[in-house]
C-alpha cells in the first residue's frame, strides 16, 4: 500500500480545482496546470482536498497511485509558494549575469555561454549564487541541471557550478618525490 497515496492533498483557498474525466485542472489567476491520470487512479475532490485511490488491484494502478498524488501536491505547492534552486559558481573569473530571459555564463571557455530560460522560469544572481525560480518543479530542476552541466564541479579545487547544498568530495593532488 502506498503511504504517500493515502494522504489527501489540501487545496488552499486561492486555487481552483476542476475534474474532467481523467484530467485534473489547477488554476490560480492566469497560471493553469493539468494532470492527466490516464485511467490508473480515481480522484475525488471534497472538502477542499483531493483524495486518490487506485482504480484496480493490478500492479500498474498501485504504482501510479502515489506518483499522481505527489505530482498533484507539487502542482499545489508550486502554485502557492513556488520552487527555487540555488547554483553556486566557483572559480577565478567565473561569473553569471541575467539579461532578460537569457543567462550569460562566463565559465573559463573562450566564449560566453548564453542560456535562454523557458517562459515559466525566472533567474537572479547575487554575488556567485544563481537562483532559479518557477512554479513547475520539473522545469526548475531541469533548467538547474542543464546550467550545471555546462561546467560541473571538478574534484581537485572545486571549480565549476554546483548546487548550494551539494558537497564535493575532494581528491588529493599530486605529491612530489622527496
Amino acid at each position: 500500500m502506498s503511504r504517500i497515496g493515502k494522504k489527501p492533498v489540501s487545496i488552499p483557498s486561492g486555487i481552483d480545482v476542476s475534474l474532467d474525466a481523467n484530467v485534473i485542472k489547477f488554476a490560480k489567476g492566469k497560471l493553469v496546470e493539468e494532470l492527466d491520470t490516464k485511467n490508473h487512479v480515481d480522484v475525488k475532490f471534497e472538502n477542499n482536498s483531493l483524495t486518490f485511490s487506485p482504480k484496480g488491484e493490478d500492479r500498474q494502478s498501485r504504482a501510479y497511485w502515489g506518483t499522481y498524488r505527489a505530482l498533484a501536491n507539487n502542482i499545489v505547492v508550486g502554485l502557492t509558494d513556488g520552487f527555487s534552486i540555488g547554483l553556486e559558481i566557483n572559480g577565478v573569473g567565473y561569473k553569471a549575469a541575467v539579461k532578460g530571459k537569457v543567462v550569460e555564463l562566463n565559465l573559463g571557455f573562450s566564449h560566453p555561454i548564453n542560456y535562454e530560460l523557458p517562459d515559466s522560469v525566472e533567474a537572479s544572481v547575487e554575488k556567485n549564487v544563481l537562483t532559479i525560480k518557477g512554479h513547475n518543479k520539473q522545469v526548475v530542476g531541469q533548467v538547474a541541471a542543464k546550467i550545471r552541466e555546462f561546467r560541473p564541479p571538478e574534484p581537485y579545487k572545486g571549480k565549476g557550478i554546483k548546487y548550494v547544498n551539494e558537497r564535493i568530495i575532494r581528491k588529493a593532488g599530486k605529491t612530489s618525490k622527496k
